[in-house]
């Protein structure tokens, strides 16, 4: 397997800029996820990696090698797309070896080398059935099989579960991040789903308007988002966003929220006045009646042992994550209490997310 590596990766159709100035490594044999909405540049980014699409400018390394102009045929990479692209006249065992058919490797090597791959991925009874007669999940595996039969460098893959319910959505993430640790490949997974990418990744790359916005494992991520767009992007709920009208400067420990005051990880640096965000994660909220900063409970949603109760305040609608035990009513007023060193401030003007006590180490992109 190889280490990728993509410096200063342009790619731009006309006047349009798909992707612009990206950035990342991604070590050898790492989970690595390129998230965001689509139209973000994600699928882009990957199909200059497979040699699909040639950058406008930048390189692309392949373990140590520059292969950013070289044809998708002299890279040894396996591409696996979000629809299947199975042959129907073919079996399983035909699917799944053709691409070494194709190199010319001798049959009995092929026979050897097919019986292996759909044992790894527990289709290995399916070999000489049609693939058109296949459930979906095992018609994801059989595309699969096909791309590991190969022992590539990488394998990227396009949104592969995309066309799967969500049960088999569930169970596949689950066998594919165990499929990646038997046979410690270098991945890279384009997904718009963050639920896939934070639970299958080792590095996560958040794409936005073509450029890469973070870049870190899926903790930091979710602990320390490095712009508005990944704290709204990234968390279900997202990260509650409440407008600052404080102006704040360097060693400041609070910052005054409708007249009540919040205490948060201390600046690092000077915040601009009257455009600032607060950044919170509903579990990191909670119910205090000594709280001077109040709103009015507008609905719930239960999960099981937590709920999501929405409390509308002065400026913001925001969601507190709490034990489905506290009994809550609609109209009912209450206190929100933060929890300080969890919180994040943001920069409205430019997105950033301004340098406190938690947001120190975070990678950016």
């Amino acid at each position: 397997m190889a280490e990728i590596r993509v410096e200063k990766l342009e790619k731009a159709f006309g006047d349009f800029v798909a992707v612009r100035g990206v950035n990342f490594t991604i070590p050898d044999g790492a989970f690595f996820c390129l998230l965001g909405p689509s139209g973000c540049g994600k699928t882009t980014t990957l199909r200059m990696i497979a040699g699909l699409e040639l950058p406008s400018s930048g390189r692309i390394f392949l373990g140590g090698e520059d292969v950013a102009f070289k044809r998708a045929s002299e890279r040894d990479i396996a591409f696996v797309f979000q629809l299947f692209a199975l042959y129907p006249h073919m079996n399983v065992r035909r699917n799944i070896g053709f691409p070494l058919l194709c190199q010319g490797v001798p049959s009995s090597e092929i026979k050897t080398r097919v019986e292996e791959t759909a044992k790894l991925l527990r289709i290995d009874h399916l070999l000489d059935k049609s693939v058109s007669g296949l459930a979906g999940g095992d018609r994801q595996r059989v595309a699969l099989g096909r791309a590991i039969v190969r022992r590539p460098l990488a394998f990227l893959m396009d949104e592969p579960l995309g066309t799967l319910d969500t049960e088999f959505r569930d169970l596949m993430c689950e066998e594919l991040r165990h499929l990646h640790d038997r046979i410690k490949a270098t991945t890279v997974y384009v997904t718009h789903d963050q639920l896939e990418a934070m639970s299958m990744a080792d590095l996560i790359a958040i794409m936005n308007n073509g450029v890469v916005e973070q870049l870190g494992t899926p903790q930091e991520i979710y602990d320390r988002p490095a712009t508005l767009f990944v704290a709204d992007f990234v968390g279900s709920p997202a990260m509650n966003l409440i407008p600052v009208a404080d102006r704040l400067s360097k060693g400041a420990e609070a910052l005054t929220l409708s007249g009540a005051r919040i205490a948060i990880p201390e600046m690092r640096e000077d915040a601009p006045g009257e455009a600032l965000v607060l950044g919170a994660r509903p579990e990191h909220i909670r119910f205090d009646d000594a709280s001077g900063y109040r709103g009015e409970i507008f609905g719930t949603e239960y999960l099981g042992t937590m709920q999501i109760v929405t409390v509308k305040t002065v400026g913001a609608s925001v969601k507190v994550k709490v034990p489905a035990s506290i009994n809550v009513t609609a109209g009912e007023q209450v206190g929100l209490a933060f929890l300080g060193d969890r919180l994040s401030l943001f920069d409205k003007g430019t997105g950033r997310a301004l340098r406190s006590a938690l947001h120190d180490g975070a990678h950016h992109g």
